[in-house]
């Protein structure tokens, strides 16, 4: 009866061993998953800093802006009105006052009166129609110098994500290359003991794995560094680590340099936003020469008189028409016309410098995307034969047919091909990400 109870505990106590050690592994495999990084997205992080990063809201807000003063700008079409209340006391009977400029009774009585006075432009040649039409052509450019802004937001945002992805895979390739030559200093640390390795070999075989931790440790120092800058692009005020999603490669792009230039004179925002700011000010040098012109309005007053003489009535109303011309300013107005005009000459030559920069940059940008998908080819082929290079050298170094400095040199070979490989293929990307930018369709 004892033994059999003694088994009974000792059952009881392994299937309880077992259980804390499951629990245990549970806790740290939910506590993992507690602590892994979110997984984004290039499309996520689009979004995430094309609704939270303040320049955005500020080139929105200057936009905004600008409509307001469109409608200042037209609101001189429309009729103004306002109240008037107007209380005189004379010094002496049958006082008179001759007036100019606006609908009076020149008989000034003691009286108090209310009333509505109405202007109403009728035309002014044109003047405000141009202002109207220059403000709402700035507040376009403003619209696209937004757009300007989006799109610069996105290159950086792909900028920082590609260098991110691009740390990750030279990490890997460190992490990998440390795993590899620990075995191998461990392999020729065996070997040397029994006098079938020199000590060279171990010296050797040490520096080439301190120089792998040395690019593990730059690696993640330059994944931290575009973390940092991914992060405060999308308004993150603390630096957070992402486990990144891969972008598929796209396939070559077009051999034809001129569609690429076509589109980005069609419609990079920025150009579109110096085009519309030489129309808006070919529009107020317009709206200045017509300030030379008269202006012709219609007035109307009406109200009541609680207050008044004996001889003035209850009431009193009156309309008429105002003309107004510039005789002389002192050259003002043909200062200012010719101000304009200049200042519009200037904005059309700044559009044609900018085009011109434009197709210059798009043609560097299509060269370099060119360039880096051509690469990409080449530096495949140079890693496959590193990794054949590196195992040949590999056999024959086990086989003591060469030293190892030959089964270094290729095994750094192999390394380099393979982050040569990764930089080609994010540099490809960022290039079409910089085109894209250039030609104006970075979305």
């Amino acid at each position: 009866m004892t033994s059999s109870f003694s088994a009974f505990k000792v059952r009881c106590s392994r299937f309880g061993v077992r259980c804390f050690r499951f629990v245990l592994v549970l806790v740290l495999v939910l506590d993992l998953r507690a602590e892994e990084p979110a997984l984004l997205s290039l499309s996520q992080a689009h979004e995430t800093a094309l609704k939270n990063h303040p320049r955005i809201s500020v080139a929105d807000l200057r936009a905004l802006a600008a409509h307001q003063v469109t409608r200042e700008a037209r609101s001189a079409f429309f009729p103004n009105v306002y109240g008037s209340v107007v209380a005189i006391g004379t010094a002496r009977d049958n006082t008179r006052l001759a007036a100019i400029g606006g609908l009076n009774n020149p008989s000034i009585f003691d009286r108090n009166a209310e009333g509505l006075i109405i202007t109403q432009l009728i035309t002014d040649f044109g003047r405000t129609a141009n202002l109207t039409g220059s403000a709402k052509l700035r507040a376009q450019a403003e619209e696209n110098n937004a757009q300007a802004t989006r799109e610069q937001i996105l290159l950086e945002v792909d900028a920082a994500y590609y260098q991110a992805l691009q740390a990750q895979a030279v990490a890997r390739v460190a992490n990998q290359t440390i795993s590899t030559r620990q075995s191998f200093l461990a392999q020729v640390n065996a070997l040397a003991t029994n006098k079938l390795r020199s000590e060279l070999d171990v010296s050797f075989a040490r520096v080439n794995l301190e120089e792998s931790r040395l690019l593990l440790s730059k690696a993640q120092n330059d994944l931290q560094a575009a973390f940092s800058a991914l992060s405060a692009l999308m308004d993150l005020r603390e630096p957070k680590t992402f486990r990144l999603a891969e972008e598929p490669l796209p396939p070559d792009i077009s051999t034809n340099v001129s569609v690429f230039v076509e589109l980005a004179l069609q419609v990079r925002p920025d150009l579109l936003r110096l085009r519309n700011e030489r129309d808006a000010s070919l529009r107020f040098s317009k709206a200045e020469r017509a300030a030379r012109y008269p202006t012709i309005a219609a007035v109307g007053s009406a109200g009541v008189i609680p207050i008044r003489d004996p001889q003035l009535p209850d009431n009193y109303a009156a309309a008429g028409l105002t003309l107004n011309l510039p005789l002389f300013a002192g050259g003002l107005y043909s200062a200012r016309q010719k101000e304009a005009e200049i200042r519009a000459k200037a904005a059309d030559e700044s559009v044609q410098d900018a085009e011109n920069n434009a197709i210059r940059d798009v043609r560097i940008a299509w060269l370099n995307a060119r360039n880096a998908f051509d690469r990409l080819s080449i530096t495949s082929h140079l890693l496959e034969n590193a990794k054949r290079s590196f195992d040949l050298a590999q056999a024959r170094y086990n086989a003591q047919s060469s030293s190892i400095v030959e089964l270094n040199q290729a095994q750094l070979n192999e390394i380099s091909a393979q982050i040569e490989y990764e930089d080609t293929k994010y540099e490809y990307l960022l290039r079409l990400s910089a085109l894209n930018f250039q030609t104006g369709s970075l979305r």
